[in-house]
């Protein structure tokens, strides 16, 4: 018989062993955990147009002082109290280093007709830019580099988007995509056509070419020129907003910001010590077309909610027959050798247990390699969650459920509610009567209820916003993002990262 449950709000912890159920409150009263990283003031750098850095510099002076609630009275807008008041940590209101980009050049380069051409030129503008500095002045290295990108190159810079042809500039490539996408496959006898070709790796995505481009070489953050326009002017000068009340855009950039640059603000509470959950999800791999998908994950340390990030296996792990991705046994082996041994290599020791969670049912294939690849101490748990849209559960009037309800359906498998409508904010932050997510425990042992918990608990901590709580769980949510960014470029490094270089 299904048994109906509720989950109580996770807490998370900061400053001074405090906790509370929303990031805003514990920083606006407590501060971030203490954390040997912590920086005493922000060292940041910024590259964009002269518009685009005269705007930062408004947007700046902005934080470090207090921004009112986008709309006050209601309990899920927050005030925020200025960067260093929540933070603890000082922000100049001058960059380290202010790198300058020609607008005119932007434009044209973005507005190529060669889509592939146009996005890798306009993402080499700003990475060369900012690794040409980092190598002749490397007395002057910014702790994270404020990105203001110009409204055009952000809409045209993205999949399915491309400048009208009246307004398209010549490229240099002629080749036709699905020309050059044989040519990948099939050579060409002249070289000039091969290197046309491989234009076609580079995935049609500046923000992801971009983030690839400078792993392990500069921490960055984006920001659109538009968005800071509508955050630093007055009511008269924006006459309609579209993005968000600038004291929200001021917490979740702020937060972003902190983390790139000293670490987690919270960590969960009640952790246990030597766990790791990993995020495994598989994405198409353009920039290798004749070799199939990419198996990517997110790993995180429950202890200090940090993580790695790794790029797995890459083969053709497509099954028409059950139209769902699967990994080999020795494929699945060599990944989680790759866990285990960044745990160790981070905490000394190998974990004590290992939650695995995919999108998909785990065969016995991918179990029996994924116990090989671990040592035998470990304990280990295979668990799939997907969304789940069979099942409806309303309250009186049609309203949505309460966030943390579950349905266990047996000791294995059941349903939980990551959204839902939520006490603190004294509302259901969607639109629809949420759906849940169905969570079985593949393999493994491991009490339902247990993992649950920890799923719910895995939506707190997305440290690139500052959000109450996410609708699924962190590993799958940072892995899928991830996984994009891995594969948006062909000659992206394969050695793990921590976070910092992908949110």
């Amino acid at each position: 018989m299904p048994e109906l449950g509720f989950i109580e709000e996770p807490l998370i912890e900061f400053m001074s062993g405090q906790f509370e159920q929303h990031p805003k409150d514990g920083l606006f009263l407590y501060g971030p955990i203490e954390n040997e990283a912590r920086r005493k003031q922000l060292r940041y750098g910024v590259i964009g147009t002269k518009t685009g850095q005269a705007l930062l510099d408004e947007w700046i002076i902005k934080l470090r002082g207090f921004i009112p609630a986008g709309k006050e009275g209601y309990a899920h807008h927050s005030s925020f109290p200025g960067f260093e008041a929540a933070f603890g940590v000082s922000l100049s209101t001058k960059p380290i280093a202010a790198l300058t980009l020609n607008a005119e050049k932007l434009s044209a380069t973005i507005r190529g007709h060669n889509r592939h051409e146009a996005i890798k030129a306009t993402v080499d503008l700003y990475a060369n830019t900012i690794t040409d500095h980092l190598e002749n002045d490397a007395d002057v290295a910014p702790d994270i580099w404020f990105v203001v990108i110009p409204d055009e190159v952000q809409k045209y810079g993205r999949p399915q988007s491309a400048p009208p042809t009246a307004l398209r500039t010549e490229s240099k490539s002629k080749l036709r995509p699905k020309a050059a996408k044989r040519l990948l496959i099939e050579p060409s006898l002249f070289p000039e056509d091969n290197k046309e070709a491989e234009l076609q790796r580079y995935k049609l995505h500046f923000h992801n070419q971009l983030k690839a481009k400078l792993l392990g070489k500069a921490v960055i953050q984006g920001v659109k020129e538009g968005t800071l326009f509508q955050s630093v002017k007055s009511e008269a000068e924006v006459k309609r907003r579209t993005v968000q009340d600038p004291a929200s855009l001021a917490w979740n950039f702020s937060t972003t910001s902190y983390y790139k640059t000293s670490g987690p603000p919270w960590r969960l509470a009640n952790m246990r010590q030597g766990v790791c959950y990993v995020g495994i999800v598989f994405t198409r791999d353009d920039t290798q077309p004749d070799r199939g998908n990419a198996c990517c994950g997110a790993q995180l340390f429950l202890q200090s909610g940090e993580g790695l990030v790794f790029k797995g296996a890459i083969g053709r792990f497509w099954s028409e027959d059950l139209k769902q991705f699967h990994l080999t046994g020795d494929k699945a082996k060599t990944l989680m050798e790759m866990v285990v041994e960044g745990y160790k290599n981070t905490h000394g020791n190998y974990p004590d247990e290992i939650f695995i969670h995919g999108s998909a049912r785990f065969n016995k294939a991918e179990w029996d390699g994924f116990r090989e690849g671990v040592p035998e101490k470990t304990d280990l748990v295979a668990i799939s969650i997907r969304n789940a849209s069979d099942l409806k559960l309303y309250r009186l009037a049609k309203r949505s459920p309460l966030r943390g309800t579950y349905m266990k359906v047996n000791d294995r498998f059941g349903y939980l509610w990551a959204s839902g409508y939520v006490p603190r904010l004294n509302t259901y932050p969607g639109w629809e009567i949420p759906n849940p997510k169905s969570i079985s425990i593949d393999w493994g042992d491991a009490e339902l209820k247990s993992v649950l918990q920890d799923v719910l608990a895995l939506t707190k901590v997305n440290f690139n916003s500052c959000e109450f709580g996410g609708s699924e769980p962190i590993t799958l949510r940072f892995a899928r993002h991830i996984g994009e960014i891995l594969t948006a470029i062909p000659e992206v490094s394969s050695k793990p990262q921590p976070f910092k270089y992908y949110i």
